[in-house]
């Protein structure tokens, strides 16, 4: 059931808010210190061993080393112990940390300052496994994905927030340092008090023995993740997102400077532009997804990230020199909103691109090594940051522009998102489901409360279309492997559709004794490994749009794997161009009641294995299309 009206609801509620501010407050003052650090450095510090235009390069990397280091480590504590422990623990360290980065702020100390920046790293990959980790115990499936689209939302605010606040303080006359360190300070023990509110969130494997080689602990954890082969690609994805991300933020002061003729004032524009389209993505999710974890959104964000990285080289093309500009005189020329609206865009698109797939990985995977698959998600990201960093270090050396990077990044991301969608095309195929129940139908869907979110059940419904599985599969979270007649195979696109979804072919007895054995061992493979089964009990698609007889190959289902039947009617759908009315044919008058008309899913409560009976069963599905 729902808790609350919307995902801001949540900040509401103690077992996500204090989690909530916690992260924001670490993710600000890390880029508060860490923007303050780079400041001090490239503008203020003459350092002969570290200087300006390596800046940026050794601070990142300091920062990104502990991930690589220690996330094996930190996963394996945050499946052992309580959670709100680690994050009081966590928070705590941020206090020692920037205590003594305070001390080198004032002094100007740059190696103490440096350690920091590693010891912040290290408080980040702690935090990380937790942070992610936390969200599934505490949200039900329904609340996971505006959840994380807050904390994705919260993440760049902060971040957008820490980079001005560090610039302003290191920035004021001989008391900038200090300023800095009393603010980092400041927001550490903030921190602090509030991770006292986090409720507590109990160890899912308290007799989990520590590995402290990190070297081996992130092989295992790299295979443990590889175990779920849609969990593993997901985490390429987010990995993949990281890369892409990273080539812009990092390119930010050079395409102010070099390609759109701006200061140090439109570098900071473009970064609260990308922020906020980032943030504005995440949020969207839970919108576009109807509070459900959509992955079906996926293929849009990465279809969006493509088209507005390469419309930014495009954009960039007709800009005329210009002497350096302010950010008023950079806004009042028209070329530059349409460089804006790129990046605001792209940046929207990889915040609904990322956020199902965090939700994904969070459902998807067991929650006895749920942190240990998001430690190994933190070293793939840094892996990926890394390589990012060096492709694109290597594409300019050999003379490629900023603008011909991003035009590099649209097509490697256009090719990327195709192989992994290849590879699990459960992403298409929710796409497909996603488009057809928001763009061509109004789906309206209730009583999904009732289709389980974990654990084996069969899920039975009326047969009305050749689309009925498309349907079936928007309104559940969890994939869904359908029994179907196997002349559908030969209907050209939906007979290739269904083979990606991994339809099982029947046939009846008579006409093909093989195959109608093979239907029933699969379907009985697929509930012994806990998972959902689709069937349409009346054998073929309604001619008349009346509800046909039940056949008995559930209760021979049921005879070997006992398990929950859901009951699932589809509702005003007879009379679409996917159903048979006219002399028995479908598909053959498109658009014919117009676009988005009405059709809805009715479930109703599950049936114990042992009260289930065809007649019975055709009896629930016949009340549910009166509902």
């Amino acid at each position: 059931m729902d808790h609350h009206p919307n995902q801001f609801a949540l900040l509401g509620q103690r077992r996500f808010a204090p989690f909530f501010w916690v992260q924001f407050l670490g993710a600000g003052n890390d880029n508060l210190f860490k923007f303050a650090f780079t400041v001090l450095v490239t503008y203020q510090l003459q350092v002969s061993w570290l200087p300006p235009s390596m800046a940026g390069l050794v601070i990142g990397a300091l920062f990104i080393l502990p991930f690589l280091l220690f996330s094996a480590t930190s996963g394996q504590l945050a499946d052992k112990y309580d959670k709100a422990v680690l994050i009081r623990f966590v928070k705590s360290l941020e206090i020692a940390i920037m205590a003594l980065a305070g001390w080198g702020f004032i002094r100007q100390d740059v190696p103490v300052l440096l350690g920091c920046v590693f010891l912040m790293g290290l408080h980040s990959t702690l935090f990380g496994p937790v942070k992610f980790a936390y969200l599934p115990q505490h949200l039900s499936e329904r609340e996971l994905t505006g959840g994380n689209g807050m904390v994705e939302m919260g993440t760049f605010v902060a971040i957008l927030l820490g980079n001005v606040a560090g610039g302003l303080l290191i920035a004021i006359p001989e008391t900038g340092g200090r300023d800095v360190a009393i603010a980092c300070v400041a927001v550490a023990v903030l921190g602090r008090l509030l991770a006292q509110a986090v409720p507590a969130s109990p160890s899912t494997d308290p007799q989990l023995q520590i590995n402290w080689n990190p070297v081996s602990e992130t092989w295992k954890n790299l295979k443990l993740a590889h175990g779920n082969i849609v969990v593993f690609r997901s985490l390429l994805g987010i990995s993949w997102m990281w890369f892409v991300g990273a080539v812009f933020l990092s390119q930010f002061p050079s395409l102010a400077r070099d390609v759109l003729h701006g200061n140090e004032q439109v570098a900071s524009l473009l970064l609260v532009v990308f922020s906020v389209g980032i943030g504005t993505g995440a949020l969207l999710c839970e919108v576009l997804s109807r509070r459900h974890v959509e992955i079906g959104l996926v293929p849009l964000g990465a279809f969006g990230m493509s088209v507005f990285a390469a419309d930014l080289y495009f954009a960039t093309q007709a800009l005329p020199a210009a002497s350096p500009m302010g950010v008023a005189a950079f806004v009042a020329i028209g070329a530059n909103w349409r460089v804006m609206i790129d990046l605001a865009l792209l940046a929207l698109s990889a915040g609904v691109y990322s956020v199902p797939m965090y939700a994904l990985i969070q459902i998807r995977t067991q929650p006895t090594h749920r942190a240990r698959i998001i430690a190994a998600n933190n070293i793939l990201n840094a892996l990926f940051m890394i390589a990012s960093s060096v492709a694109v270090g290597a594409l300019l050396s050999m003379g490629v522009t900023i603008p011909q990077v991003c035009l590099i990044v649209a097509v490697a991301n256009a090719i990327v998102a195709g192989y992994i969608f290849l590879l699990v095309p459960e992403y298409l195929l929710r796409f497909l489901a996603w488009v057809l129940t928001r763009l061509i139908y109004r789906f309206r869907i209730r009583g999904d409360e009732h289709i389980p979110e974990s654990g084996a059940a069969i899920l039975v419904c009326n047969h009305v279309s050749f689309i009925d599985a498309v349907l079936l599969m928007a309104a559940s979270p969890r994939p869904v492997r359908f029994i179907m007649d196997h002349r559908i195979f030969a209907t050209p696109v939906l007979g290739t559709l269904f083979r990606l979804a991994k339809a099982i072919p029947i046939a009846s007895q008579k006409d093909d004794p093989a195959t109608y054995e093979a239907a029933f061992a699969a379907a009985r493979q697929v509930l012994a490994e806990g998972d959902l089964l689709g069937i349409f009990p009346e054998g073929a698609i309604t001619r008349d749009g009346e509800l046909a007889e039940f056949k008995g190959g559930v209760m021979k289902i049921l005879a070997t794997h006992p398990v929950p039947v859901v009951p699932l009617a589809l509702q005003n759908l007879w009379g679409s161009y996917f159903s048979r009315i006219e002399r028995g044919a479908a598909m053959v008058k498109p658009f014919r009641r117009g676009f988005f008309s009405r059709v809805g899913l009715v479930a109703g409560e599950a049936v114990p294995a042992k009260d289930v009976t065809p007649q019975g069963l055709r009896e629930r599905v016949a009340g549910l299309l009166a509902a």
